[in-house]
């Protein structure tokens, strides 16, 4: 029978407060009464931005982007740490086993959270290992062709490739890398077959491409629009979900066939799981801050990169369809890590 009687409720209330054993008490009172201070006063102290790639190239450069933004909206200094190594394996690991204090962010990218976990086992768990802050940009990619090539729109790509299989091949910077899998989506997609030509990088496989030794290549659009506006390789298409600023004129892959065709590698800003709510929820407005500012909209256009505003639920839920997306993919087309 339910006491209706307030004064019995809060009796029997504090008869239960007081029966909990001691460490469950101390457990109860530090995780309730400290959290919400450590929320309100975080940061107190120089946070650290992992990125976990070299400095220099696009991760770097769009990390080091969105550190400054936060540097100014949260009143402390982000300290960027290139800790590189197995495609973004090292440093997304380092993360997963760092404190859950709020003082160690990930620079994560679609590649370590959606891509590795199928092709190799890393010591870590892109769901369980994680919590997610905020997407705050994409990089996605423009489909070039040789010029000897004798295709001028993606229609005519698909036409040729479906009358003779096998027909035309592509560079990528690796085996298993995004720009790799783009290409694998796009050929599952259209229900055509292109020819895998691996290189060790991304520079290596446009000069390839330049000099007729390829196709094809799906490349980043700031690295792809000299070589475009030279002549050097004729641009077919965008994977953007829209039309690019960078190449204005070029429809989307959607646009040219392929409905709901989308492919590049996102980035985000990723916490230790167990990382206090309040804290992520802190972290991630100032993301979305960021992501509104002309001027960081501008550093990232200079990349060819867009703004791609999310909250922890949108990429909580963004890494798990693109893992499930880039698994039955990997599987489907027998991809193997080099």
């Amino acid at each position: 029978m339910t006491d209706r009687n307030p004064r019995a409720r809060a009796t029997r209330a504090r008869e239960t407060y007081h029966a909990l054993p001691a460490r469950a008490l101390a457990a109860l009172l530090l995780t309730g009464g400290t959290a919400g201070v450590h929320a309100q006063s975080w940061p107190a102290k120089p946070v650290r931005l992992v990125v976990s790639f070299a400095p220099g190239g696009a991760n770097d450069i769009l990390g080091r982007a969105i550190a400054q933004q936060l540097t100014e909206q949260l009143g402390q200094q982000m300290v960027v740490e290139n800790r590189a190594g197995a495609g973004g394996a090292v440093g997304t690991e380092f993360v997963a086993k760092a404190p859950a204090d709020g003082y160690t962010l990930l620079l994560g990218t679609s590649s370590a959270f959606a891509i590795i976990p199928h092709l190799s086992k890393p010591n870590y768990d892109a769901i369980k290992d994680f919590a997610p802050i905020a997407t705050f940009a994409t990089l996605n990619y423009v489909i070039l062709a040789h010029p000897s090539v004798p295709v001028k729109t993606v229609k005519e790509l698909i036409a040729l490739a479906k009358k003779s299989p096998g027909r035309f091949n592509f560079a990528s910077s690796g085996n298993g890398s995004a720009p790799h899998l783009a290409v694998e989506l796009f050929s599952a997609q259209a229900g055509i077959k292109l020819v895998h030509i691996p290189y060790k990088g991304g520079a290596p496989a446009l000069t390839a491409l330049m000099g007729g030794e390829v196709d094809l290549m799906f490349d980043t659009f700031i690295t792809a629009l000299p070589h475009v506006k030279s002549g050097r390789t004729r641009p077919l298409a965008v994977t953007s979900p829209r039309r690019a600023a960078t190449f204005p004129d070029l429809p989307t892959v959607a646009e040219s066939g392929l409905p709901g065709y989308e492919a590049g590698n996102w980035f985000a800003i990723f916490a230790p799981a167990g990382t206090a709510q309040p804290v992520v929820e802190r972290a991630a407005q100032a993301v979305a801050k960021a992501t509104t500012l002309p001027a960081f909209r501008e550093r990232l256009a200079a990349q060819g990169a867009e703004p791609m505003t999310g909250t922890p639920d949108s990429l909580a839920a963004l890494v798990r369809t693109e893992s499930a997306r880039f698994a039955r993919l990997i599987r489907d087309a027998g991809i193997r890590s080099e």
